[in-house]
């Protein structure tokens, strides 16, 4: 998650495109991870709220807010995912290993 949201550095020079395939990668990601038992119900659902929170960035983009408050929401986002992956080590390398 941490690298997923390090490719978005800020949403003025990404597209909405760009950030719905790093939900959709997470979103895919995080369902084999949790079916073949190498992160938890627990990891698989708090990282879930990465990908939500994506979804909230684009639903706010396109509702018009400032660059500076989506760039706000996103850097949110990546401390939430420095939170996890220090609640859950290892988390963002197993997201990783997929691609």
């Amino acid at each position: 998650m941490i690298s997923s949201l390090g490719r978005i550095e800020t949403v003025e020079n990404t597209t909405i495109t760009e950030i719905q395939n790093e939900i959709d990668y997470l979103r895919d990601t995080l369902e084999i991870l949790r079916a073949t038992e190498e992160i938890s119900n627990d990891a698989f659902l708090e990282a879930g709220s990465i990908q939500g929170g994506l979804a909230l960035i684009i639903n706010l983009i396109s509702q018009g807010i400032s660059d500076a408050e989506a760039d706000s929401q996103l850097s949110s986002l990546k401390d939430r995912a420095m939170s996890l992956n220090k609640t859950y080590p290892g988390l963002d390398e197993s997201i990783e290993s997929m691609r």
